[in-house]
């Protein structure tokens, strides 16, 4: 896959936006090992440091196309022996699953600690619970997801009886992201597992700590004849896109998303592309102002600290309101946060270097617009919860998916005004309201096109059992969560049966005048036509 070469759109100068792939210049341990359960690789970025000594011991590490061939072949063989279709199988593996999240639940919040500062309780609610309910949905529901769905026929077909049943794709790739580096890796494998599917996860190298876990975790409780891990970067990343999949799922930028597009067409593989934006919250003043900031603030700054494809990316409210909603949001931070939140043990950190740069430049660029917060820490990698008001439109922080704790907050003399504003943007992954005027929700719902929308709340909605995930244009193509998940892996195939009886010869020549007729009367559901036509009478 030279021409989509991955390593040519990501530069550690690049912004990345939301998610895998960020480059980064630290020397992790190398190590490989590729067996039946997973494959840990060297990272892209070596150390320089290592280079003249172990020349030979880096070239045995490559993940390359060869290997990747290799790894898919195999599953997929073990997939077409069947055994990945049956209904037990597909319930031991959601069993290891709970299973695992029981038992291992302190070391993956360890793991989330280590990558992104992730409190505890924040890691079990964004991530654990969220990774268990999705198994218990699976577990209670599977039997009836498999049903095949009865369709009726018509009289063109009589007699006869059809169906639209659910066959796994086959062999399917998770591409993975680092700012919920377990649920987002979890939640589609369990979807794939869910359909029937062999499933390869590729973890993102930017949360190491739960990248190694997730493939030490899934070779003890899974099937490895049929499911695994790859670790790795870019390299190892490009060498997985250059192979046949039966689906590729992808979360991160939609930079990468493109790629991974353009790769999957070579093989035209269908793909979903869970990707981000700046997902607006438009603010009117008639709303319970205690209530609307606290929920604000649940959805940017005690959602990984801002970096959440779905976090409140920008608010929009009318002028003369915004020094109230302002006052409120600083009181509310305090009492989450503290008086000096770079210190608070609630808060997550930045997840690297390089995004910590990029934040601090987006926020360089309007300092003289800071109204709240803007202290930095780069030693902790982080970024006090900063808003600024009314920032230029062409100013950096309002073109791109900002993915951290600043909160820009655009004024309007008239809250509609803010539909427009909206609209000048790429369609976001979710959009929020906050109003009690009826009228106001029901224009914002049915003028504002985003993946999602939630009224008077935020992020919640992604939690929400029986409502899809998933973006539109920019931010994303296809969806999943729960039964969506299932059917996102799954092949509809329609199945239609028929006896032996009943052969008429209408269908077949010669074509007569009087088989015209009658097959026109049966086709336009005239009955009293039909019944003529069957007595030879015109």
């Amino acid at each position: 896959m030279k021409s989509l070469s991955l390593g040519s759109f990501l530069v550690t100068s690049a912004p990345v936006g939301s998610r895998a792939f960020a480059v980064t210049r630290k020397c992790f341990p190398k190590q490989l090992h590729f067996n039946s359960s997973s494959v840990v690789l060297s990272p892209y970025s070596r150390c320089y440091a290592t280079l003249s000594v172990v020349p030979e011991l880096e070239e045995k590490q490559i993940f390359d196309g060869e290997k990747a061939a290799l790894l898919v072949k195999e599953l997929r063989k073990n997939f077409d022996s069947g055994k990945t279709k049956s209904y037990e199988w597909r319930v031991s593996q959601l069993e290891g699953i709970a299973k695992m999240l029981e038992e291992k639940e302190k070391e993956i919040a360890e793991a989330l600690y280590k990558d992104l500062s992730k409190p505890a309780l924040e890691a079990f609610i964004t991530e654990i619970s969220q990774a268990k309910g999705s198994c218990s949905e699976a577990l209670q529901e599977l039997k009836e997801w498999m049903k095949p769905e009865k369709v009726n026929t018509s009289i063109t077909t009589y007699p006869s009886s059809a169906e639209i049943v659910s066959e796994p794709l086959g062999v399917v790739l998770v591409i993975s992201t680092w700012n919920f580096p377990f649920l987002l890796s979890m939640d589609p494998v369990i979807g794939a597992i869910s359909a029937g599917n062999a499933v390869v996860l590729k973890p993102s190298e930017i949360a190491p700590a739960t990248s190694s876990l997730l493939a030490n975790l899934l070779k003890n409780y899974l099937d490895n004849s049929a499911i695994r891990v790859v670790e790795g970067a870019v390299p190892e990343t490009t060498a997985l896109l250059d192979q046949k999949w039966d689906k590729i799922l992808y979360t991160g930028s939609a930079r990468v998303g493109r790629i991974v597009m353009a790769a999957a067409a070579k093989h035209l593989t269908p793909v979903v592309l869970e990707l981000g934006g700046k997902c607006p919250a438009v603010v009117d003043s008639d709303t319970n102002l205690q209530v609307t900031a606290r929920r604000i603030i649940g959805g940017k700054w005690a959602c990984n600290s801002g970096q959440a494809c779905i976090s409140v990316d920008y608010i929009i409210t009318k002028k003369e309101f915004a020094p109230k909603l302002i006052n409120a949001l600083k009181e509310e931070l305090e009492q989450c946060f503290g008086k000096d939140p770079i210190k608070s043990k609630d808060m997550s950190r930045i997840v690297s270097p390089a995004q910590f740069a990029r934040l601090a430049k987006l926020l360089d660029e309007v300092s003289d617009k800071i109204v709240l917060g803007g202290q930095k820490d780069e030693n902790k990698l982080k970024i006090a919860p900063t808003i600024v008001l009314d920032v230029p439109q062409e100013a950096m922080i309002m073109q791109e998916e900002i993915f951290g704790p600043i909160l820009p907050i655009i004024t309007v003399d008239n809250i509609k005004d803010s539909f427009s504003i909206i609209k000048s943007k790429p369609k976001p992954l979710a959009a929020y309201l906050f109003a009690n005027n009826e009228q106001l929700k029901k224009d914002y719902v049915e003028n504002i096109s985003s993946g999602g929308m939630l009224i008077n709340d935020t992020v919640l909605h992604v939690a929400t059992r029986g409502l899809p995930f998933g973006g539109v244009e920019e931010s994303g193509m296809g969806s999943y969560h729960g039964k969506f998940s299932f059917d996102s892996f799954s092949h509809k195939k329609s199945v239609l049966y028929r006896g032996f009886e009943a052969d008429t010869s209408l269908r077949y020549p010669p074509y007569t005048p009087e088989k015209e007729k009658l097959l026109k009367a049966i086709i336009g559901g005239n009955i009293f036509g039909a019944i003529l036509g069957f007595l030879g009478w015109s």
